[in-house]
């Protein structure tokens, strides 16, 4: 039997061309509901972490597999897990290139694949997984993926031949565990879901059982060309990715409080026509980001809600291309070679600059809401000419990408600084001191990172309660080392509280990055009203530039 022949009732086995099906048709399946994914985080914050990073993750792998021409197990293992691996962003992630990278490894020496064979290559895709995570946490992504390959094995060991039956039986238990994952992490139950990554696993296995059960699929979202074109299938531009070239954002200007019928209706017609999309509503103002291809369709319709102000529409191909054109003719430069260099990762441009201004040899412009791939990691580490390279990744959701990058690296050492937030980040390299050794720098680093406390204020997207804290959308957050600490529909007062639990006796010195939301003089307000309220703390204000965040704070 081919795979081009008509499927049996039965069916044992299947060669490469049925997996690449699979696997297209998974990343298709998971690309679909990644914003519903997205909306499965715990916290309330602006993020669109999972469903994102993962769907980027697993097309990355997507775009190679779709330029292979009937590929055999080896081509086709290695393209889906190198693609995973350097595409890979976010914890979650990371995770599933690590799930890829095992089960690749289970199939690549075999022509056919048998239930047996599926078995044995789940159990290494775990198992890879598990070892990829320094404390793996159950209730999560990990959780899901180790009770399918659990009742893989054990299908396999009753005897089962059916792939049908063996695949179906796999997702109905998968599943079943990723609905009690709420019962295993108390934070899930509490923002009543279930875990985001195990959810997006399962929709990636959906869509790949699907395909083998011969339903159609439309690849063309996920494909730079058409199935049809692959043999001359050009190199894929990073303009490929942006499927929605206008960044637009309004201010819808309401006579009266839009009821929640209302909003929701807005936010299903955005979504109709694009991605990316953050809708706030307070009293008497809606704001709204959007990336579309038809700006004047969200106007449109946004004018029927209310006026409009502070417009702003940005082609992001033009941008994009602007950027590449630009980078093309500037000449390579030369840079002297040294014995260590940095590598961080921050978004706007104050943050940028401060951490040039200290010393950083590249800087890779992401964080919250737009996680870089270890691929953008791997060619900063090449760019570094230094013997010793230090990533400074800023963001807990970044650093498992750093790792990877890391571990792929042989040239040149490579030290991952744990720096969850921006202001470690900053603590990390000004601790840097150029006589001592690596080893050094990093033990004396990581004790540094340790006195930082570390507060954000950003804004709620959703109805929700956290810890016995209820929290409205739109509310303002502050949020420290320990989770949400102020809520408050005033902005100023969640600065106020959340300074409040940051500072004691010991702190000594307060600094205060202000994001691209905030004016000048009403930062300069802030820090005027925590001078008064502090009178013995050293305060610091710097314009950081950052999105998502209106203040970054650092306690130290």
């Amino acid at each position: 039997m081919t795979d081009k022949e008509e499927m049996p009732v039965v069916c044992n086995e299947i060669g490469a061309g049925m997996i690449a099906k699979m696997f297209l048709a998974g990343a298709r399946s998971l690309e679909a509901k990644k914003e519903w994914i997205n909306e499965l985080n715990v916290f309330p914050v602006p993020d669109g972490d999972t469903g994102t990073n993962m769907t980027m993750t697993v097309l990355s792998a997507a775009r190679e597999v779709a330029a292979l021409k009937d590929p055999d197990m080896k081509e086709l293992s290695r393209a889906i897990a190198s693609g995973s691996l350097r595409g890979a962003r976010g914890n979650s992630g990371v995770i599933l290139s690590q799930l890829f990278r095992g089960f690749t490894k289970g199939i690549e020496g075999y022509t056919r694949i048998t239930v047996p064979v599926f078995a044995d290559a789940f159990t290494k895709a775990v198992e890879t997984a598990y070892k990829a995570v320094m404390k793996p946490k159950e209730g999560t992504i990990l959780t899901v993926a180790r009770s399918g390959a659990e009742r893989a094995a054990q299908l396999s060991e009753e005897g089962e031949e059916n792939l049908e039956v063996f695949f179906r039986e796999i997702l109905e238990h998968m599943e079943y565990t990723l609905n009690q994952t709420p019962e295993i992490l108390p934070v899930l139950a509490q923002a009543g879901v279930v875990d985001s990554g195990g959810q997006g696993l399962l929709e990636v296995l959906k869509g790949a059982v699907d395909a083998f059960l011969g339903k159609e699929t439309d690849y063309a979202p996920i494909l730079p060309v058409s199935a049809n074109d692959r043999e001359e299938m050009p190199a894929v531009a990073e303009t490929a990715e942006i499927r929605f070239g206008y960044c637009t954002e309004f201010i819808i200007m309401t006579e009266r409080p839009v009821e929640r019928r209302r909003e929701e209706a807005l936010k299903t017609y955005l979504e109709s026509i694009g991605d990316s999309l953050i809708v706030v509503a307070d009293e008497e103002v809606i704001k709204v980001h959007v990336h579309t291809n038809d700006p004047g369709l969200a106007i449109q319709k946004a004018l029927t809600y209310g006026q409009l102000s502070h417009m702003k529409i940005d082609n992001m191909r033009l941008e994009h291309q602007e950027k590449l054109f630009r980078q093309a003719e500037k000449p390579p430069e030369e840079k002297p070679h040294k014995a260590m260099g940095f590598v961080a990762v921050c978004a706007g441009e104050g943050l940028c600059r401060i951490f040039r201004e200290l010393g950083a040899d590249e800087i890779i412009e992401g964080g919250q809401t737009m996680n870089p791939s270890t691929e953008d990691m791997l060619q900063a580490i090449r760019a570094v000419a230094a013997d010793t390279v230090f990533i400074l990744p800023n963001n807990k959701n970044v650093v498992m990408a750093a790792q990877q990058a890391r571990d792929m690296t042989d040239d040149k050492k490579v030290i991952v600084m744990p720096c969850h937030s921006v202001p470690q980040g900053i603590t990390a390299i000004v601790s840097y001191v150029p006589e001592l050794s690596a080893e050094e720098n990093e033990s004396s680093m990581l004790e540094e990172i340790g006195h930082v406390k570390t507060g954000q204020i950003t804004y709620a997207v959703r109805d929700t309660s956290v810890n016995g804290r209820e929290i409205r959308q739109g509310d303002y957050m502050g949020i420290d080392d320990t989770g949400i600490v102020a809520v408050s529909s005033h902005l100023e007062r969640a600065v106020l509280e959340t300074v409040g639990v940051m500072a004691d006796d010991g702190t000594e010195l307060l600094s205060i990055y202000y994001g691209k939301e905030v004016k000048a003089e009403d930062a300069e307000a802030v820090k005027e009203k925590i001078e008064r309220k502090y009178p013995k703390l050293d305060i610091e204000l710097q314009d950081g530039g950052q999105p998502v965040y209106y203040y970054l704070l650092s306690a130290e």
